[in-house]
């Protein structure tokens, strides 16, 4: 069984979500999202990424509201498409902004985090003096009452939308951890941190080092066997110290929603982009915590990262580890947006890709935009929007091919190249490989990809732009390759409907300079 029949299912069958991601306000109003969902089908979009926050479930304790979430269920139904709610509870970007007024108003109850010891609230120095507080991950009350308002929503989706499922994943907690420093310095924490690690947590760390970043690997191998966090994990055990906390946190919320309907759960997180733990959120699922998450939340399915950074293809690589299965449940709407979405479903066999604010898909980027995003403004292709039309070309393709796409999930007959990686430009089926060429003058287009799918033994889908195919014979004693057929067309229903048949001179040149759906047959010879 691949990794996605095992995530993502709707009617029994392997989903991927071509999703976006709305910006956090906009699903609090059925009013503001019936024009979102209209932008989500004209981009052929099956999957809405919606936030569900706790202060609008249960405005006041133990009364719980579901107008909100049961309005969101009929607007997607409206629309055919699905939905994954995302669950604010204590954590919104490291923060507690949407935790309930009774939560938020009662710190005694409610711990605050203390970056700094004695201070509930701190400016973040190293976050341009950011005013900043959150919710500890310490505090059982805390953890009791977010638990308990999940599970009441996952109860409330199960009795209203178990049978249609519309509702097919939710995302526990958003960008969780603690910003400022790289651990709690409460004195409960700070008693917890001077205790002796669990010693089968300990034992697990060592074991399990194979695909660990290497400073922490470096850190655990160095460490003792038994002792203080220090003692065990040396360097990184402040990082690791967080993120078991809030890990045990996150899962523990998870257990409860999963006991009421066990839908797949994944967590989100903020980079690390090489910084320091308290830069980016200490504690949270970034890669080189993964191992800790992996042991202290069982309940979660899916570690999947938010990626506004250049280096797109490195993170997805780091978030594939320890068998995790790749969603990228936000990511920039500039315009690598559509090739990125096509590489991931291509060479990662991703369950889900979702651009964030993908309402503001097709506009002009703006300097806060840049900043966010992680813009190179010397690169066109980052510092320029992505094209409606084009977008909704890829999602609905895409769409088309799922059957064909799921059913290959997990093997070598679904791959494909970027121009991000130009370095890997072959794709290679047994008997047969493609070479693509992006880096070429005939190529007037920079934002590069080829996604190949095998359907028979000599037969081929490509989806292809921004390249040139080659396709060439990987059997030395049959070293001749005829393309013996090539069309350009669509599919519908499952079934191929040719718009060209192209055995003229583009099969001389396999150029493609717009996005194209290509059906391909191929055959060599002594």
């Amino acid at each position: 069984m691949s990794k996605m029949q095992s995530i993502i299912q709707v009617n029994s069958e392997p989903f991927i979500m071509l999703a976006g991601e709305v910006h956090n306000s906009n699903s609090s109003s059925v009013e503001v999202m019936e024009p979102i969902w209209q932008k989500a089908e004209n981009l052929g979009m099956n999957t809405l990424l919606l936030p569900v926050t706790w202060e609008m479930l249960e405005p006041a304790e133990g009364e719980f509201d579901f107008t909100l979430v049961d309005g969101l269920i009929r607007q997607a139904r409206g629309y055919g498409m699905h939905i994954c709610f995302l669950w604010f509870g204590a954590w919104k970007n490291a923060q507690c902004y949407y935790a309930p007024e009774w939560v938020k108003s009662n710190p005694q109850r409610f711990w605050r985090a203390e970056v700094q010891k004695g201070k509930k609230k701190t400016n973040l120095a190293n976050f341009y003096g950011m005013p900043y507080t959150t919710l500890s991950s310490h505090c059982e009350a805390t953890v009791e009452a977010d638990s308990r308002a999940f599970a009441m929503l996952m109860r409330h989706i199960r009795e209203v939308d178990e049978k249609e499922h519309t509702v097919i994943m939710m995302q526990v907690e958003n960008e969780s951890g603690l910003q400022g420093a790289a651990r709690e310095h409460s004195d409960y924490a700070e008693k917890l941190f001077q205790k002796e690690v669990p010693s089968e947590f300990a034992e697990y760390m060592r074991q399990n080092v194979a695909e660990m970043n290497p400073e922490v690997r470096t850190a655990v191998e160095a460490g003792k066997e038994s002792g203080a966090w220090e003692d065990v994990f040396g360097l990184a055990a402040e990082e690791i110290f967080q993120a078991y906390s809030v890990a045990k946190y996150i899962d523990r919320v998870a257990a409860a929603g999963k006991q009421e309907y066990n839908l797949p759960m994944m967590v989100n997180a903020w980079l690390d982009k090489g910084q320091e733990a308290g830069l980016y959120p200490s504690g949270g699922p970034v890669a080189r915590m993964m191992e800790v998450w992996k042991y202290c939340a069982p309940h979660i399915d899916v570690f999947a990262p938010d990626i506004y950074v250049q280096n797109f293809c490195e993170v997805c690589d780091e978030y594939t580890k320890l068998g995790n299965p790749l969603i990228i449940p936000e990511t920039a709407v500039h315009g690598h947006a559509g090739p990125r979405l096509v590489y991931v479903i291509g060479h990662y066999h991703a369950a889900g890709f979702a651009p964030f604010g993908f309402e503001d898909l097709g506009q002009t980027l703006t300097a806060a935009d840049s900043y966010l995003f992680g813009v190179d403004t010397s690169d066109p292709l980052l510092s320029t929007p992505q094209n409606e039309e084009e977008y909704a070309w890829y999602n609905r393709t895409l769409h088309s091919m799922m059957p064909v796409l799921v059913s290959r999930y997990g093997t070598e007959n679904l791959q494909a190249v970027i121009s991000e990686r130009p370095e890997q430009d072959m794709m290679m089926f047994g008997q047969y490989g493609f070479k693509i060429m992006m880096d070429s003058p005939l190529c007037t287009r920079k934002d590069g990809v080829c996604l190949a799918v095998k359907v028979d033994e000599d037969e081929f889908y490509l989806i292809a732009n921004g390249c040139m195919v080659a396709p060439f014979s990987a059997n030395p004693k049959k070293p001749h390759l005829d393309i013996l057929a090539l069309e350009e067309g669509e599919i519908r229903e499952g079934r191929w409907h040719m718009r060209r048949r192209l055995n003229g001179d583009e099969v001389a040149a396999m150029r493609y300079n717009r996005p194209t759906l290509l059906r391909i047959k191929l055959f060599i010879y002594e």
